[in-house]
C-alpha cells in the first residue's frame, strides 16, 4: 500500500471540514424559528373606590 501524498491528504481534510460546516448550517437552517415567549405587561391598576366591587 503507498502512502498517500500531503496534497491529497490536504484536500481530504478540507472537504471533511467543508461538509461538517455545510451540514450544520444545514440543519439549523431546516429547524423552525422557536416561538417567541408571551410578553405579559402590567395594565392599570384599578383603585377600589368606596367599597363596591362589581
Amino acid at each position: 500500500m503507498t502512502p498517500l501524498s500531503d496534497r491529497v491528504v490536504i484536500v481530504a481534510l478540507i472537504a471533511t471540514v467543508a461538509l461538517v460546516f455545510a451540514l450544520v448550517f444545514w440543519t439549523v437552517r431546516l429547524q423552525p424559528a422557536p416561538e417567541q415567549q408571551l410578553q405579559w405587561r402590567e395594565g392599570p391598576t384599578r383603585l377600589h373606590q368606596g367599597g363596591s366591587t362589581i
